[in-house]
């Protein structure tokens, strides 16, 4: 207890705030990209165009962010951190005003595409601001901090997008970031310090474009698997030379001398599990907010307001587990844990596949709920392991690696519950059974694959992994 006490003193007052003004920032940037899906039909509608077209707005925000996720390290390096995650703050509130006035759809696709530059450079630059100067054993605290909004927004947004499409117009999806944005920028000129930028080493050209042009197509080829109906022969122009260019990409990371994103950073144990295993974890928590709407709407007949009223209860789940989290992480390890997390998390994505519309109300509550626990401890665990044992010096290479996994987890978790329900509707089809719940139930089991596929890392992980930011190590402790 006296050991626990003592870490929570050596966390100061600002670097408090300064994890909590990330992670508003990193709800923003989330909000944003899964809130406007569910007010498609209302913009094609004002801007004259089909809802599959307004599918290109959400697109080119999520392949604007991970285009340029890569690019913030260098930037924090050549600018400073304060100056590079302010520019970040301004332009995407900027760009969240222009969305909202924009008139036609090619003029707010321009504008979302500004938004997902700031929104690149805000959250991973915010982050390394956050855990810069965060001893080993206060960074499961800090992090802590920062990991609920990818919890909360995409589950929050379900039932936001819901209230302003009923009541509201779809100027307001960008409008409520105005106000958010300029809190944020406000509170960071008092927080984040002005430390100058150092002398970085040449921006690495060769990378820049192996890497945008391979993350840009294959985050674009996962959006065209999304889609309800899929151009086959347009995924496979995009997706295969896309594939050839980011696997040049990482040939050309791992032995150029001065690599955009240093790729030899997963060599480090911990860093490589929370990369591997944390991604396939991540795509399962990225399915359950796109599946349960869908199965509650589609199937069920509920509302949009009433199925996001419901998906909101992973959130009561994520909040209710989250005082605990610390203190299960320092008793029984982050193997033990994550072990428990990831088979909760399957078992939780097993039941939902028998649910029907004759299921008891309280029984898909508390399957959410326990879906929620599963998301938060894993999600604070892997986000932990991330940095526990890399180095000051190889931090901010580690830091956008790992946004870049997080930014591609989330859209390929969307594309393979997409996927899986087209698998299921064949499936369900070929048996003869009933085609919209079948397609649902096995979608329901493949994604639950998932995290039980994440086991394998977890488990090869040594019994002490990630002790440098546990308050009680597991050999101290046992004596």
């Amino acid at each position: 207890m006296a050991a626990a006490g003592s870490a929570d003193r050596m966390i100061t007052a600002r670097q408090r705030r300064t994890g909590f003004l990330v992670a508003g920032c990193f709800f923003m940037e989330i909000m944003d990209g899964t809130i406007v899906s569910t007010s498609a039909s209302r913009i094609g509608q004002a801007l004259g165009v089909t809802a599959t077209a307004v599918g290109l707005v959400i697109t080119a925000y999520f392949v604007t962010l991970a285009v340029l996720i890569p690019l913030s390290g260098w930037m924090v390096g050549r600018f400073g951190t304060r100056k590079v995650f302010l520019s970040a703050i301004t332009l995407f509130t900027v760009a969240s005003l222009l969305c909202s006035l924009s008139t036609s759809l090619p003029e707010l696709v321009a504008w979302r595409v500004l938004q997902g530059v700031g929104g690149a450079m805000m959250v991973p630059v915010g982050r390394l601001a956050v855990l810069a100067d965060v001893e080993k054993s206060d960074l499961m605290r800090m992090i802590s901090y920062i990991v609920w909004p990818a919890l909360l927004a995409p589950v929050f947004a379900p039932l936001l997008g819901g209230l302003i499409t009923t009541y509201a117009s779809w100027q307001w999806l960008f409008l409520v970031n105005i106000p958010l944005g300029f809190v944020a920028f406000f509170v960071a000129l008092r927080l984040i310090p002005k430390v100058p930028g150092t002398a970085p080493p040449p921006l690495d050209w060769v990378g820049v474009v192996l890497t945008c042009l391979g993350l840009g197509g294959l985050t674009y080829a996962v959006d065209l698997l999304s889609q309800q109906t899929t151009r086959w022969g347009l995924f496979a122009a995009v997706g295969a030379p896309a594939l050839v260019l980011f696997v040049l990409a990482v040939r050309h990371l791992l032995r150029t001398r001065h690599p955009l994103v240093d790729l030899r950073t997963l060599g480090i144990p911990t860093f490589r599990v929370a990369v591997g295993s944390g991604s396939l974890s991540g795509m399962a928590i990225a399915a359950v907010p796109f599946l349960l709407p869908l199965l509650f709407q589609q199937v069920f007949g509920w509302s949009a307001v009433k199925s996001g009223a419901i998906v909101l209860f992973v959130f009561v789940g994520n909040i209710g587990i989250k005082p605990a989290t610390t203190p299960i992480l320092n008793r029984w390890g982050f193997r033990s844990v994550l072990l428990v997390a990831c088979l909760t998390l399957a078992g939780s994505l097993v039941a939902a596949a028998f649910v029907t519309a004759g299921t008891p109300l309280v029984v898909i509550i508390v399957i959410a709920v326990i879906s929620g626990v599963a998301r938060s401890v894993g999600g604070t665990s892997y986000n932990t392991l991330s940095f526990c044992d890399v180095p000051p010096a190889e931090m901010s290479h580690a830091n956008t690696l790992a946004a870049t996994t997080q930014q591609l987890a989330s859209g390929l978790g969307v594309a393979a519950a997409a996927v899986a329900l087209r698998l299921g509707a064949a499936i369900g089809g070929a048996f003869g059974a009933d085609g919209r719940h079948t397609a649902y139930a096995i979608a329901f089991f493949i994604v639950a694959a998932l995290p039980l596929a994440a086991l394998l890392g977890v488990l090869a992980m040594h019994r002490d992994a990630g002790s440098a930011a546990r308050t009680v190590p597991l050999r101290q402790r046992d004596g």
